[in-house]
């Protein structure tokens, strides 16, 4: 996929924020007490600044905010208030007062009057550091168009001005524009490489897009400065996304030590408290935040967000409601609040409070998309309520989709209910969206911003349709089927399984469904297992976490679950799903459950892979000392197939490398020795599409399907190669039904979209006297608008009256004759209608 803006500016910031041991130049004048006392404050020396300073005019407002700074980070907000605000009141528009007034705020008090004076500098000071005081009295005030300007401004007249850089890049962040925002510590970061908020500033921009390089930076960070509490509580919160509550609580702890009145670390803590249900502390934390600042809603965000995290969305929107009531303008809670409810299928509550958190705040492109972009269109959904089931789609797929999904749906939600020894408790909303973009801002708020092809939570399911995606590139029943066994899992747990576990049932469930939804990996697993790559069964809750991981979790985690099911049961499984609803963790529950650990499955897992995957690994494996294939000459490949008959990369190479030559019998004796080597080998490896290719290059019909037959049976979602494979075998045979029939059905499963397809499985079963499944396939046909309108209403009339649906029979007969009067096989039937 093509590297995001983003992500080279990224890149860009990873060399400026490396140590620079050796290249600093020395100062060409002394630094003045003032700049050392400031340079102090940036490292987090905060007890040497008072020392700094001690003989400069301590009614200096400069003099005094610096001092203030010192105590505001070690949480001595009421000795920063005694020495600020005699010095602002000589003083309205100086650096002391615009302190004081981000002090009051913090604090929860009205500090409207202190930044407005501050403010007007934008307006009459040419001078750049007060200009940029100004834009930083305008963000708090809220008024970012302003600051923006006045930032703009700033940096034009200062612009290696490291601390002018990084302001203005805050207020890109926190009005969520990341690339300005990117930009902007880059530029900080080239005049000041050890410039600590810069390097936060890229941890926090960062932390979506690439959590291990933003946890790289705020390391940076904590090098430069040891005691930078915005440092510690990001780590944190980066733990704590990890499941690793330990070393989070450790972060948080060497914030406290610096700032034991830290609102962000206190908030944190109650988050954490509150996931682990321990009501005490969280009570506790709450108490210590409010004291602090009696209007402080963010603590109740923080913890909410921290329980949507853990998918215990009723409870998020409770916590989220607490914190507005306290802080009714806090635009970013009602945004919370607005996807906690959606999350929760309360559609309606979720719009007015994404409306409230738009007209709060309108810079928020999740806000704007989720209401105009999915509200909006979900609106125009068409709804269709069976039971427990509301499923919505788009109104020109639904006559189609509803025949599949409503079925499938129910099939999965009773055969989990069975296996798990649970039912979960309904309704259950499941929302199919033909366009990708608006899937991943129903979730996320992003066009584009998600990989996933489906997600639940809880009670509320949302997946791409067939639509959404390239024909072959996903099996959306499979998805459906996924995201079902997450409701289960979820609610049997009560939201407390960690995601490792309820990812692999999913994807373990999908494979004793039906073997072909598996994941398509085996080979590019058996090639990490060569290199050592595969994730350590302590470090897969983590991986998750980790875009470039992500997609291997997803995989091990269904081996896991295998080596699970197989060690332990099913009475195991489900055993361990209702220890982690008593609220264990991990480790307690697999003793509780399994009388196991982590550790102790390690040895047996890695046994099982052996056994799985230890002929495929060496197979895969690229022999020692030989390099670059692609390159090789073909009498070297030649040789080096006879050296390593057992290497499937090598015989793969001088397979495609003899076709490109004409070699066609020689290449197929490669392909040959590869496919026995790896018969599972699929996708771009696939050995038997060069075969098939090449069959067909030779006109060898016979061996072209038996290719194609194989190809469709290793690589199921190739929607390509089976409509190749139904052309061939019609042109073979076309009454073959035996042959015909699975690939239809095939076809019809990862396109529901495609008329053929439906119109042959529809006749199939008409002929197997399955009339309600011919209804069905016929339905959906007309639904497609096929060419031969005519035909298609006689076929569902044929399938009605076959079910002794006379009304409907001879309403469909209509139809037909309606379209085409001389229609044959309609005017038989209706006679036969008529005559009955």
């Amino acid at each position: 996929m093509p590297v995001s803006r983003l992500g080279l500016l990224a890149g860009a910031l990873t060399f400026l924020a490396l140590p620079t041991v050796g290249t600093a130049q020395a100062p060409r004048r002394p630094a003045t007490p003032l700049q050392l006392a400031t340079r102090a404050l940036v490292e987090g020396r905060y007890s040497e600044i008072d020392a700094l300073t001690d003989k400069l005019d301590q009614k200096d407002p400069n003099v005094a905010a610096l001092r203030a700074r010192a105590l505001i980070a070690r949480g001595k907000y009421e000795d920063a208030e005694a020495l600020l605000r005699p010095v602002a009141a000589k003083a309205p528009t100086s650096e002391a007062a615009l302190q004081l007034g981000l002090l009051d705020k913090m604090l929860g008090r009205d500090a409207t009057q202190m930044l407005g004076r501050v403010s007007t500098l934008s307006d009459t000071s040419d001078d750049p550091i007060e200009v940029a005081r100004a834009a930083r009295a305008l963000r708090g005030l809220g008024r970012f168009q302003e600051a923006n300007a006045a930032y703009r401004d700033a940096t034009t007249a200062a612009p290696i001005n490291p601390e002018i850089q990084s302001a203005w890049g805050e207020l890109f962040l926190e009005k969520y524009n990341k690339t300005d925002a990117l930009k902007s510590f880059q530029m900080a970061l080239q005049i000041d490489q050890k410039y600590a908020p810069a390097m936060l500033g890229a941890a926090e921009t960062l932390a979506d897009e690439n959590p291990p390089q933003a946890v790289m930076f705020a390391k940076r960070a904590l090098e430069v400065n040891p005691s930078y509490v915005d440092a510690d509580v990001f780590l944190a919160e980066q733990a704590a996304d990890a499941d690793k509550h330990d070393e989070a609580r450790d972060y948080v702890k060497k914030a406290l030590e610096v700032n034991p009145r830290s609102l962000e670390a206190h908030s944190l803590l109650a988050a954490l408290a509150y996931v682990e249900d321990n009501t005490a502390e969280y009570e506790s934390e709450i108490a210590k935040a409010t004291a602090i600042n009696p209007s402080y809603g963010e603590a109740y965000r923080v913890v909410a967000e921290r329980a949507a995290h853990k998918y215990r969305f009723d409870e998020a929107v409770t916590l989220a409601r607490k914190g507005i009531s306290i802080d009714p303008k806090n635009a970013r809670a009602y945004a919370d609040l607005g996807m906690d409810l959606m999350r929760t299928g309360d559609e309606e509550a979720a719009r007015a409070a994404i409306a409230k958190s738009f007209d709060l705040d309108n810079f928020d492109d999740k806000v704007r998309n989720n209401l105009e972009v999915v509200l909006d269109k979900l609106e125009k959904f068409t709804t269709v309520r069976d039971g427990d089931l509301i499923v919505r789609m788009d109104k020109d797929e639904a006559p189609v989709l509803a025949e599949y999904a409503i079925p499938l749906a129910h099939k999965a939600l009773e055969t989990f209910s069975k296996r798990y020894e649970f039912t979960p408790k309904g309704p259950f909303l499941i929302e199919i969206f033909p366009k990708h973009d608006d899937f991943a801002v129903r979730n996320l708020g992003l066009p584009g911003a998600i990989g996933a092809l489906g997600i639940c939570f809880g009670r509320v399911v949302s997946l791409d349709s067939p639509h959404a995606r390239p024909p072959g590139e996903f099996q959306w029943e499979a998805t459906l089927w996924h995201e079902l066994a997450h409701v289960v899992t979820l609610q049997m747990s009560n939201m407390r399984v960690p995601r490792w576990l309820t990812e692999g049932l999913s994807e373990y469930e999908e494979t004793r469904a039906h073997p072909e939804w598996r994941r398509d990996m085996d080979t590019d697993f058996a090639g990490m297992l060569n290199r050592h790559e595969d994730i350590k069964l302590k470090d897969l809750n983590a991986a998750f976490q980790n875009p470039k991981l992500i997609g291997v979790a997803y995989y091990q985690g269904s081996l896991l679950v295998e080596y699970m099911v197989k060690t332990f049961g099913d009475r195991g499984i489900n055993s361990l799903l209702r220890g982690y609803g008593q609220g264990l963790d991990t480790d307690a529950a697999l003793k509780q459950a399994l009388n196991t650990t982590m550790a102790a499955m390690q040895t047996g897992f890695d046994q099982m892979l052996e056994q799985k995957f230890g002929d495929m690994r060496r197979a895969m494996a690229i022999p020692e000392g030989v390099t670059d294939l692609l390159k090789t000459p073909v009498d070297q490949l030649k040789m080096l197939a006879d050296q390593h008959p057992k290497s499937f990369p090598i015989q793969l190479v001088l397979g495609r490398a003899l076709r490109k030559a004409g070699d066609l019998d020689g290449a197929m004796q490669a392909f040959e020795r590869a496919a026995a080597l790896v018969p599972g080998a699929a996708g771009k490896d696939n050995p038997h599409e060069e075969m098939a290719g090449i069959a067909l290059q030779k006109k060898d019909d016979a061996r072209f399907i038996a290719e194609l037959t194989t190809v469709v049976r290793v690589d199921p979602n190739n929607v390509g190669a089976a409509r190749q494979l139904v052309g061939a075998l019609r042109k073979a045979n076309p009454d073959d039904g035996a042959k015909l029939l699975p690939v239809y059905q095939q076809i019809a499963e990862i396109d529901p979209f495609d008329a053929e397809a439906h119109t042959y499985l529809g006749r199939h079963a008409l002929q197997q006297n399955d009339a309600e499944s011919a209804a069905r396939e016929f339905r959906a046909v007309i639904a497609l608008g096929p060419v031969d309108r005519a035909a298609a209403y006689t076929d569902l009339a044929e399938s009605y009256f076959k079910s002794g649906k006379r009304v409907e029979a001879k309403k469909q007969t209509l139809a037909a004759l309606e379209i085409a009067p001389t229609y044959e096989r309609a005017q038989e039937l209706l006679l036969k209608l008529v005559d009955r």
